[in-house]
C-alpha cells in the first residue's frame, strides 16, 4: 500500500522524536536517536517508509543542510576570526590532509589497492559532516574555545575536501585515459564551484541585510530569511555550486555587516522539526546490508581516517598554539562523516565508471553508518572532557 508523502513525513517526525527521547535516557545525543529511528522505520528493518518515498524527501535534506551552513556562517564574525588568526586555517588544512595522506598510504602499502582507487578514497576522507556536530553543540548548549574552533574548522573543511577530491579524481581519471584537461578538471571546476558559491552567498547576505531592515515584524523577517536561504540553495543547485559554502557565506556576511541577530534567532526557532526530519531521513538512507560487504579494506578506511583526523587536529592545534583542551579533544569531534562524503562517492562512481567506483561508494556508505552512529557520541565526549558541556 502506498501512502501520501505527508504520511511518511509524519512517521519520520514522530519516530525521530520518540527515539531521540529514548536515547537521551542513556545520556546519548538526540541525533543518535534520530538516526537509529530512521534505520528502524526504513527499508532495512520495519519498512514503514519505502525506498520510493526516500528520494522524494530530498528537499528536506537540502533545506536542513542549508540552514546548518547558515548557522555555522554566523560563527564567522571578523572579530572572532581575528582572535583565531591563521590558527584555524592551519588546523583545518592539517586535520583534512592527515586523513587524506594516511588513508592513501594505508590503501596503497598495507591493503595493496590500486593508486587510482586509493587516492580518490583518501580524498573523500577529508570530508567531515558538520550537521551532527552542530546538533550536539545545540542540544547541550556547549560553549568555549573548543566549540569556537570546531565550528570554524567544520565550516572550512568542506572547501578543503572539495579541492582535494577534485584534484585526486582528475589524477585518477587520467590513469584510465578518461580525463579531459587536468587544468579544467582539477583546478578550474573546483575553483568555480567554491568561489562562485562564496560570491553568491556574499551577495545574498547583503540583500538579506537590506531586506531585514524593511521587514515589519518578526513574521515578515522570518519569511524573508527562509526565502533567502531557499533562493541561495536553488541558485547553487542550478549553477552547480557548493550549497554548503554559499549558505555559510550568507550567514558569515550577514553577521559581519549588521548587528541584527534576529534572522539567526528566528531561523533557530524554525529549524527543530526540519533537523529531526533530516537526521531521521539520513537513518532511512543507511542501508545495513552494505555493512556485510565492507570487508577489511572498509575497516581500514574507518580506522586510518580516524587516526588521521585525531593526529592532524592535534598537530594543527599545537602549531596554532591553541588551548590544551582544543589540542586534546578537537579531533574526536571531527569524526562524523555523511552527506558530502556520500555525494563525492557518487560523483566518483559516475566518473570512474567501473568496479572501482562501485567499490568506493560501498565503503563510504558502510563507513557512514559507523561514523554517524558513533560520531555524535564521540563529539559529546570531547565537549564534556573539555568542560564545555555542563554535566547535570
Amino acid at each position: 500500500m502506498s501512502f501520501n508523502l505527508l504520511y511518511y513525513v509524519a512517521i519520520i517526525l514522530f519516530s525521530g522524536l520518540f527515539f531521540g527521547k529514548i536515547v537521551s535516557k542513556f545520556k546519548l545525543p538526540y541525533v543518535t536517536g534520530y538516526l537509529i529511528g530512521g534505520i528502524l522505520i526504513g527499508p532495512s528493518v520495519l519498512k514503514l517508509v519505502p525506498h520510493t518515498a526516500i528520494s522524494s524527501l530530498s528537499i528536506i535534506t537540502k533545506s536542513a543542510l542549508g540552514f546548518i551552513a547558515f548557522s555555522i556562517g554566523s560563527e564567522f564574525s571578523l572579530n572572532q576570526v581575528k582572535k583565531s588568526g591563521f590558527g584555524v586555517i592551519i588546523i583545518t588544512i592539517l586535520e583534512a590532509l592527515f586523513a587524506v595522506i594516511l588513508v592513501d598510504l594505508a590503501m596503497i602499502f598495507i591493503f595493496k589497492q590500486s593508486v587510482q582507487f586509493s587516492i580518490v578514497l583518501g580524498a573523500i576522507a577529508a570530508a567531515t559532516a558538520p550537521a551532527a556536530t552542530v546538533m550536539v553543540i545545540r542540544q547541550y548548549k556547549a560553549k568555549g574555545p573548543l566549540v569556537n574552533t570546531l565550528l570554524q574548522v567544520v565550516a572550512m573543511d568542506d572547501a578543503v575536501a572539495i579541492i582535494a577530491f577534485s584534484v585526486s579524481l582528475a589524477i585518477a581519471q587520467s590513469m584510465n585515459g578518461s580525463s579531459g584537461s587536468f587544468f579544467k578538471e582539477a583546478i578550474l571546476a573546483p575553483s568555480i564551484e567554491i568561489f562562485g558559491a562564496a560570491i553568491l552567498g556574499i551577495a545574498a547576505g547583503f540583500v538579506l541585510a537590506l531586506l531585514s531592515k524593511k521587514a515589519s515584524g518578526e513574521d515578515q523577517l522570518l519569511v524573508i530569511t527562509i526565502g533567502t536561504i531557499f533562493l541561495v540553495l536553488g541558485l547553487s543547485e542550478y549553477f552547480n555550486l557548493s550549497s554548503l559554502i554559499a549558505c555559510m557565506m550568507l550567514g558569515a556576511t550577514l553577521v559581519n555587516i549588521t548587528t541584527n541577530k534576529k534572522p539567526f534567532n528566528l531561523a533557530d526557532r524554525f529549524t527543530p522539526p526540519l533537523f529531526i526530519a533530516f537526521f531521521t531521513i539520513a537513518g532511512l538512507d543507511l542501508n545495513l546490508s552494505v555493512m556485510t560487504s565492507i570487508g577489511i579494506i572498509g575497516i581500514g578506511y574507518v580506522v586510518f581516517r580516524v587516526i588521521g583526523k585525531l593526529l592532524g587536529a592535534y598537530v594543527g592545534a599545537k602549531i596554532a598554539n591553541s588551548p590544551g583542551n582544543v589540542q586534546k579533544y578537537l579531533g574526536l569531534a571531527l569524526i562524523p562523516q555523511a552527506g558530502v562524503a556520500i555525494g563525492l562517492s557518487m560523483i566518483a562512481e559516475t566518473a570512474l565508471g567501473n568496479n572501482v567506483g562501485l567499490k568506493l561508494k560501498t565503503i563510504i556508505l558502510a563507513a557512514t553508518v559507523i561514523y554517524e552512529l558513533f560520531g555524535p557520541v564521540l563529539a559529546k565526549i570531547a565537549l564534556t572532557k573539555a568542560g564545555e558541556i555542563k554535566v547535570s
